[in-house]
């Protein structure tokens, strides 16, 4: 399933958080996830897709996208 949010914030480590649009907790997301896109062109307030997967510390976003469906 895909879901929808915005980027919240992006460190200079390689990874980021989304504000999902369904309003639950922020999601994790790393530099690897990304599709289509490079991180290094996300910035905070764009809308992304994703999908969510299991990391070791729990939900994580997977193959982010730039834009809505």
């Amino acid at each position: 399933m895909t879901e929808q949010g915005t980027i919240k914030r992006i460190t200079d480590k390689g990874f980021g958080f989304i504000a999902p649009n369904a309003g639950d907790g922020d999601m994790f997301f790393h530099s690897s996830a990304l599709e289509g896109v490079n991180f290094d062109e996300l910035r905070e307030g764009q809308v992304v897709t994703y999908s969510i997967g299991r990391g070791p510390k729990g939900p994580r976003a997977e193959n982010v996208r730039l834009g809505s469906e």
